[in-house]
């Protein structure tokens, strides 16, 4: 029998934040196999943790979500090496990861007492294309918001540091907390601009230790909207450094975002960007993580 974990990732409190299901010692599963562990638990993704298969990594994760394997995934990162520190009592450390398409990402374990948090580094910031007048339109109408529900800061644009999002501001928390995507016109606008994540933001929180309030809607890819996303912030921190839309000492920026608040499963998210010595911006996130159950897998 296999373990398998359900882990609320970016919260400390159960049956709040992102969960993701975790499969420990998942070789030898099919991919079929993985596909219907992830589609029975329909969290938006489930990490599977392989053995390591060369050099140059520690372990292999790979994430699916209901429909489909993915490269990468921030929350269910946290939530795998959650488990997989209270599995098998994993010292504070860091660690690299290889998910399924060789995305080679630096994992850290951090302990204070008995509280663990995990952080990720992502991959360096790469900045897609800003989205012109008419798919802007289109984006703000299947979100269900109204034009003046845009924020007049940087450009509704696509930047990935491993799965890309698109990213769009909107003028304050109340926007991003009405919206009603249409997922049937988000799904074909990802078709047409090969893009199937939006994340939508406001940094008008209302909260003083908040810089950003959020939601994320992924209907091409099973998720009508995704709780807490780590591989939306990362993007996040990214374009707000490479915009300059807030104050970044040095070429640093550190904050704390919140999603999933509209689900009723808010969690946080603390975000640092840098530019490196090449211009790369890179990022990192970091966040708690709580079980919600643990079972043994019939598989």
């Amino acid at each position: 029998m296999r373990v398998l974990y359900q882990v609320d990732a970016f919260t400390s409190l159960p049956f709040s934040g992102n969960p993701a299901g975790v499969v420990l010692a998942a070789d030898g599963l099919t991919d079929g196999q993985m596909l219907a562990v992830a589609r029975e638990l329909n969290n938006s993704e489930t990490a599977f943790v392989l053995a390591p298969d060369g050099p140059g990594h520690d372990v292999r994760i790979r994430f699916f979500t209901p429909t489909t394997e993915v490269p990468t995934c921030g929350h269910a990162t946290v939530a795998a090496h959650f488990a997989r520190a209270v599995e098998y009592g994993l010292p504070a450390g860091w660690l690299v990861q290889k998910s399924g398409t060789g995305l080679r990402q630096r994992v850290r374990i951090h302990r204070d007492g008995d509280r663990l948090r995990i952080g990720m580094h992502q991959g360096a910031a790469v900045f897609g294309p800003e989205l012109g007048g008419s798919a802007t339109g289109r984006l703000l109408h299947a979100l269900g918001a109204a034009p003046r529900d845009l924020a007049d800061s940087g450009p509704v644009q696509i930047v990935s540091t491993g799965h890309a999002k698109v990213l769009v501001e909107l003028r304050d928390r109340a926007a991003v907390d009405r919206l009603r995507p249409d997922p049937a016109a988000l799904t074909a606008l990802s078709r047409d601009i090969d893009t199937n994540g939006f994340f939508v933001f406001s940094r008008a929180t209302g909260e003083e230790h908040l810089l950003t309030w959020s939601r994320m809607f992924a209907p091409a890819i099973g998720i009508l909207e995704d709780p807490v996303t780590g591989n939306g912030h990362g993007p996040l921190g990214a374009y707000l450094l490479r915009h300059g839309l807030v104050s970044a000492p040095a070429g640093r920026l550190t904050f704390t975002g919140r999603q999933g608040a509209a689900m009723g499963r808010p969690g946080d998210v603390q975000v640092h960007a840098e530019t490196g010595a090449d211009g790369d911006i890179l990022v990192s996130i970091t966040g708690t993580a709580v079980t919600a159950f643990r079972a043994e897998l019939p598989l």
